[in-house]
Protein backbone atom coordinates (compact mmCIF):
# COMPACT_ATOMS: atom_id res chain seq x y z
CA UNK A 1 0.00 0.00 0.00
CA UNK A 2 1.44 3.35 -1.07
CA UNK A 3 1.15 5.96 1.67
CA UNK A 4 3.66 8.32 0.07
CA UNK A 5 3.90 9.62 -3.50
CA UNK A 6 6.52 9.68 -6.25
CA UNK A 7 7.63 13.22 -5.42
CA UNK A 8 8.53 12.41 -1.82
CA UNK A 9 12.04 11.39 -0.79
CA UNK A 10 13.64 10.13 2.39
CA UNK A 11 17.28 11.03 2.99
CA UNK A 12 18.80 8.52 5.40
CA UNK A 13 22.21 9.16 6.93
CA UNK A 14 23.68 5.82 7.95
CA UNK A 15 21.34 3.65 5.90
CA UNK A 16 23.37 0.53 5.14
CA UNK A 17 22.46 -1.35 8.33
CA UNK A 18 20.39 -1.24 11.51
CA UNK A 19 17.71 1.40 11.97
CA UNK A 20 18.60 3.27 8.79
CA UNK A 21 18.36 0.26 6.50
CA UNK A 22 15.14 -0.99 8.11
CA UNK A 23 13.60 2.48 7.72
CA UNK A 24 14.66 2.65 4.08
CA UNK A 25 13.01 -0.68 3.39
CA UNK A 26 9.81 0.28 5.23
CA UNK A 27 9.40 3.66 3.55
CA UNK A 28 10.21 2.24 0.13
CA UNK A 29 7.50 -0.37 0.55
CA UNK A 30 5.09 2.50 1.24
CA UNK A 31 5.90 4.38 -1.96
CA UNK A 32 8.71 6.73 -0.94
CA UNK A 33 11.90 7.28 -2.91
CA UNK A 34 15.08 6.71 -0.91
CA UNK A 35 18.50 8.33 -0.76
CA UNK A 36 20.98 6.47 1.46
CA UNK A 37 24.28 7.90 2.66
CA UNK A 38 26.66 5.37 4.20
CA UNK A 39 30.34 4.79 4.85
CA UNK A 40 31.43 1.18 4.28
CA UNK A 41 34.50 -0.67 3.14
CA UNK A 42 34.60 -2.49 -0.17
CA UNK A 43 34.68 -5.88 1.56
CA UNK A 44 31.29 -5.26 3.18
CA UNK A 45 29.55 -4.09 0.04
CA UNK A 46 28.34 -7.46 -1.26
CA UNK A 47 25.80 -7.93 1.53
CA UNK A 48 24.96 -4.23 1.55
CA UNK A 49 24.30 -4.22 -2.20
CA UNK A 50 21.96 -7.19 -1.77
CA UNK A 51 19.98 -5.14 0.75
CA UNK A 52 19.92 -2.21 -1.66
CA UNK A 53 18.64 -4.45 -4.47
CA UNK A 54 15.81 -5.58 -2.18
CA UNK A 55 14.82 -1.93 -1.70
CA UNK A 56 14.92 -1.31 -5.45
CA UNK A 57 12.59 -4.28 -5.93
CA UNK A 58 9.85 -2.27 -4.24
CA UNK A 59 9.59 -0.25 -7.45
CA UNK A 60 10.63 3.18 -6.20
CA UNK A 61 13.83 5.12 -6.77
CA UNK A 62 16.94 4.42 -4.71
CA UNK A 63 20.18 6.34 -4.91
CA UNK A 64 23.15 5.67 -2.63
CA UNK A 65 26.34 7.51 -1.71
CA UNK A 66 29.27 5.74 -0.07
CA UNK A 67 30.88 8.93 1.23
CA UNK A 68 31.82 10.65 4.48
CA UNK A 69 28.52 12.21 5.58
CA UNK A 70 30.41 14.40 8.04
CA UNK A 71 32.68 16.12 5.54
CA UNK A 72 31.89 19.24 3.53
CA UNK A 73 32.82 17.42 0.35
CA UNK A 74 30.60 14.45 1.15
CA UNK A 75 27.63 16.64 2.03
CA UNK A 76 27.95 18.69 -1.14
CA UNK A 77 28.21 15.54 -3.27
CA UNK A 78 25.03 14.11 -1.76
CA UNK A 79 23.05 17.33 -2.03
CA UNK A 80 24.07 17.82 -5.65
CA UNK A 81 23.27 14.22 -6.58
CA UNK A 82 20.00 14.20 -4.69
CA UNK A 83 18.83 17.44 -6.29
CA UNK A 84 19.55 15.99 -9.71
CA UNK A 85 17.73 12.73 -8.95
CA UNK A 86 14.66 14.48 -7.54
CA UNK A 87 14.31 16.84 -10.48
CA UNK A 88 12.01 19.84 -10.36
CA UNK A 89 9.12 18.15 -8.56
CA UNK A 90 10.84 15.96 -5.96
CA UNK A 91 11.39 17.12 -2.39
CA UNK A 92 12.85 15.69 0.81
CA UNK A 93 9.93 14.71 3.00
CA UNK A 94 12.07 13.13 5.73
CA UNK A 95 15.67 13.36 6.92
CA UNK A 96 16.70 10.50 9.23
CA UNK A 97 19.93 10.95 11.16
CA UNK A 98 21.14 7.42 11.93
CA UNK A 99 24.90 7.95 12.03
CA UNK A 100 26.66 5.60 14.47
CA UNK A 101 30.23 6.85 14.53
CA UNK A 102 31.25 7.31 18.14
CA UNK A 103 34.13 6.73 20.52
CA UNK A 104 33.65 4.14 23.26
CA UNK A 105 36.70 4.72 25.45
CA UNK A 106 36.60 5.12 29.21
CA UNK A 107 37.00 8.56 30.76
CA UNK A 108 38.88 7.20 33.81
CA UNK A 109 41.00 4.09 34.46
CA UNK A 110 39.05 1.08 35.65
CA UNK A 111 39.85 0.44 39.31
CA UNK A 112 40.26 -2.99 40.88
CA UNK A 113 37.19 -2.51 43.07
CA UNK A 114 34.99 -1.97 40.00
CA UNK A 115 35.83 -5.40 38.58
CA UNK A 116 33.41 -8.30 38.87
CA UNK A 117 33.86 -9.45 42.46
CA UNK A 118 30.82 -11.73 42.25
CA UNK A 119 32.47 -13.70 39.47
CA UNK A 120 35.69 -13.96 41.48
CA UNK A 121 33.89 -15.21 44.59
CA UNK A 122 31.86 -17.77 42.64
CA UNK A 123 34.95 -19.07 40.86
CA UNK A 124 36.76 -19.44 44.20
CA UNK A 125 33.77 -21.24 45.77
CA UNK A 126 33.49 -23.67 42.85
CA UNK A 127 37.23 -24.15 42.68
CA UNK A 128 37.50 -23.18 39.02
CA UNK A 129 39.62 -20.60 37.30
CA UNK A 130 38.00 -17.19 36.99
CA UNK A 131 38.88 -17.00 33.29
CA UNK A 132 37.13 -20.33 32.62
CA UNK A 133 33.99 -19.26 34.45
CA UNK A 134 33.97 -15.89 32.68
CA UNK A 135 34.23 -17.61 29.29
CA UNK A 136 31.36 -19.95 30.20
CA UNK A 137 29.14 -17.02 31.23
CA UNK A 138 29.95 -15.18 28.00
CA UNK A 139 28.94 -18.27 26.04
CA UNK A 140 25.73 -18.99 27.93
CA UNK A 141 24.20 -15.50 28.05
CA UNK A 142 23.58 -15.23 24.26
CA UNK A 143 22.00 -18.70 24.35
CA UNK A 144 19.26 -17.59 26.72
CA UNK A 145 21.07 -17.35 30.03
CA UNK A 146 20.04 -13.73 30.57
CA UNK A 147 19.77 -14.22 34.34
CA UNK A 148 23.56 -14.60 34.49
CA UNK A 149 24.11 -10.99 33.41
CA UNK A 150 25.67 -9.87 36.75
CA UNK A 151 28.56 -12.26 36.05
CA UNK A 152 29.30 -10.87 32.59
CA UNK A 153 32.64 -9.08 32.59
CA UNK A 154 33.04 -6.33 29.96
CA UNK A 155 36.48 -5.66 28.53
CA UNK A 156 37.59 -2.05 28.21
CA UNK A 157 40.51 -0.46 26.46
CA UNK A 158 43.27 0.95 28.63
CA UNK A 159 43.42 4.01 26.39
CA UNK A 160 41.46 6.91 27.87
CA UNK A 161 39.25 9.20 25.81
CA UNK A 162 40.68 12.53 24.66
CA UNK A 163 39.11 15.87 23.77
CA UNK A 164 39.26 15.15 20.04
CA UNK A 165 37.39 11.87 20.58
CA UNK A 166 34.65 13.69 22.48
CA UNK A 167 34.34 16.50 19.96
CA UNK A 168 34.22 14.17 16.97
CA UNK A 169 31.59 11.94 18.57
CA UNK A 170 29.37 14.82 19.64
CA UNK A 171 29.44 16.24 16.13
CA UNK A 172 28.99 12.98 14.23
CA UNK A 173 26.20 11.53 16.39
CA UNK A 174 24.72 14.80 17.58
CA UNK A 175 25.04 18.24 16.09
CA UNK A 176 25.68 17.11 12.50
CA UNK A 177 21.91 16.66 12.24
CA UNK A 178 21.64 20.44 12.39
CA UNK A 179 24.35 20.85 9.74
CA UNK A 180 22.43 18.61 7.34
CA UNK A 181 19.13 20.35 8.13
CA UNK A 182 20.65 23.75 7.41
CA UNK A 183 22.24 22.61 4.15
CA UNK A 184 19.09 20.95 2.84
CA UNK A 185 17.04 23.98 3.78
CA UNK A 186 19.48 26.43 2.17
CA UNK A 187 19.36 24.33 -1.00
CA UNK A 188 15.54 24.42 -0.90
CA UNK A 189 15.33 20.63 -1.04
CA UNK A 190 12.87 20.17 1.84
CA UNK A 191 9.18 19.67 1.16
CA UNK A 192 6.73 22.25 2.50
CA UNK A 193 5.81 19.68 5.16
CA UNK A 194 9.08 17.96 6.11
CA UNK A 195 10.27 15.82 9.01
CA UNK A 196 13.69 15.64 10.66
CA UNK A 197 14.20 12.57 12.83
CA UNK A 198 17.08 11.52 15.07
CA UNK A 199 17.78 8.46 17.18
CA UNK A 200 18.72 8.46 20.85
CA UNK A 201 19.03 5.83 23.57
CA UNK A 202 18.68 5.33 27.31
CA UNK A 203 22.30 6.46 27.50
CA UNK A 204 20.93 10.00 27.37
CA UNK A 205 20.25 9.76 31.11
CA UNK A 206 22.05 6.59 32.23
CA UNK A 207 25.84 6.54 32.58
CA UNK A 208 27.27 3.38 31.04
CA UNK A 209 31.01 2.77 31.24
CA UNK A 210 32.70 3.68 27.98
CA UNK A 211 29.62 5.51 26.72
CA UNK A 212 30.42 9.04 27.90
CA UNK A 213 31.10 10.51 24.47
CA UNK A 214 28.01 8.94 22.90
CA UNK A 215 25.88 10.01 25.87
CA UNK A 216 27.03 13.58 25.36
CA UNK A 217 26.24 13.28 21.66
CA UNK A 218 22.73 11.99 22.32
CA UNK A 219 21.95 14.83 24.70
CA UNK A 220 23.28 17.31 22.12
CA UNK A 221 21.15 15.63 19.44
CA UNK A 222 18.01 16.00 21.51
CA UNK A 223 18.74 19.65 22.25
CA UNK A 224 19.43 20.39 18.59
CA UNK A 225 16.20 18.66 17.60
CA UNK A 226 14.18 20.89 19.92
CA UNK A 227 15.83 23.97 18.44
CA UNK A 228 15.11 22.76 14.91
CA UNK A 229 11.48 22.17 15.93
CA UNK A 230 11.15 25.81 16.98
CA UNK A 231 13.32 27.74 14.55
CA UNK A 232 12.56 25.77 11.37
CA UNK A 233 8.83 25.48 12.03
CA UNK A 234 8.04 28.55 9.86
CA UNK A 235 9.58 26.61 6.95
CA UNK A 236 7.28 23.64 7.54
CA UNK A 237 9.90 21.41 9.18
CA UNK A 238 8.99 19.24 12.16
CA UNK A 239 11.78 17.68 14.23
CA UNK A 240 11.48 14.74 16.64
CA UNK A 241 13.69 12.18 18.37
CA UNK A 242 13.02 8.46 18.67
CA UNK A 243 14.43 6.69 21.72
CA UNK A 244 14.84 3.08 20.72
CA UNK A 245 15.05 0.28 23.23
CA UNK A 246 18.14 -1.92 23.35
CA UNK A 247 18.56 -3.30 19.84
CA UNK A 248 21.07 -5.89 18.67
CA UNK A 249 22.79 -3.79 16.00
CA UNK A 250 26.44 -3.48 15.02
CA UNK A 251 26.56 -0.23 16.97
CA UNK A 252 25.36 -1.94 20.16
CA UNK A 253 27.76 -4.86 19.73
CA UNK A 254 30.66 -2.40 19.76
CA UNK A 255 29.74 -1.18 23.26
CA UNK A 256 31.67 -2.87 26.08
CA UNK A 257 29.18 -4.81 28.19
CA UNK A 258 26.60 -5.09 25.42
CA UNK A 259 25.81 -8.70 26.37
CA UNK A 260 24.80 -7.49 29.82
CA UNK A 261 22.74 -4.66 28.35
CA UNK A 262 20.84 -7.07 26.11
CA UNK A 263 20.22 -9.52 28.94
CA UNK A 264 18.87 -6.83 31.26
CA UNK A 265 16.69 -5.38 28.51
CA UNK A 266 15.06 -8.74 27.78
CA UNK A 267 14.43 -9.46 31.45
CA UNK A 268 13.04 -5.97 32.05
CA UNK A 269 10.96 -5.49 28.89
CA UNK A 270 7.23 -6.28 29.35
CA UNK A 271 7.36 -8.26 26.09
CA UNK A 272 10.55 -10.11 27.12
CA UNK A 273 12.44 -9.37 23.92
CA UNK A 274 14.78 -6.80 22.46
CA UNK A 275 13.67 -3.96 20.23
CA UNK A 276 14.28 -4.66 16.53
CA UNK A 277 15.26 -2.25 13.75
CA UNK A 278 11.88 -2.97 12.19
CA UNK A 279 10.10 -1.80 15.37
CA UNK A 280 11.87 1.53 15.06
CA UNK A 281 11.28 1.72 11.29
CA UNK A 282 7.55 1.47 12.00
CA UNK A 283 7.76 4.58 14.20
CA UNK A 284 9.84 6.40 11.58
CA UNK A 285 7.07 5.68 9.09
CA UNK A 286 4.36 6.88 11.48
CA UNK A 287 6.14 10.17 12.16
CA UNK A 288 6.62 10.75 8.43
CA UNK A 289 2.91 10.47 7.59
CA UNK A 290 0.54 13.41 7.13
CA UNK A 291 -1.31 12.57 10.34
CA UNK A 292 1.85 13.21 12.41
CA UNK A 293 2.15 16.84 11.30
CA UNK A 294 1.35 18.18 14.79
CA UNK A 295 4.05 16.17 16.55
CA UNK A 296 7.02 18.51 16.84
CA UNK A 297 9.91 18.78 19.28
CA UNK A 298 9.04 15.47 20.93
CA UNK A 299 11.04 12.53 22.24
CA UNK A 300 9.13 9.34 21.51
CA UNK A 301 10.11 5.99 23.00
CA UNK A 302 9.97 2.92 20.78
CA UNK A 303 10.93 0.24 23.28
CA UNK A 304 7.87 -1.83 24.14
CA UNK A 305 7.81 -0.30 27.64
CA UNK A 306 11.42 -1.15 28.48
CA UNK A 307 12.19 2.26 29.93
CA UNK A 308 9.27 2.38 32.35
CA UNK A 309 9.29 -1.26 33.49
CA UNK A 310 10.79 -2.15 36.88
CA UNK A 311 13.41 -4.86 37.17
Amino acid sequence: MNIFNNNQWALILGGSSGFGLASAQKLSQQGMNICIVHRDRRGAMQNINESFEAIKANGNQLITFNVDALSEKGMDQVIEGLAEAMGKTGKVRMLLHSIAFGNLKLIAPQQEKTKNLGLSKLAATLGVKEEKLSAAVAEIIPQGGDELFPLETPEYSDVMIEDEDMSRTIYSMGTSMLTWTQKLSASQLFASDARVLGLTSEGNTVAWRGYAAVSAAKVALESVSRSIAVEFAPLGIRSNIIQAGVTDTKALQAIPGSARMKAVAKLKNPFKRLTTPEDVADVVSLLTRDEAHWINGALIRADGGEQIASF
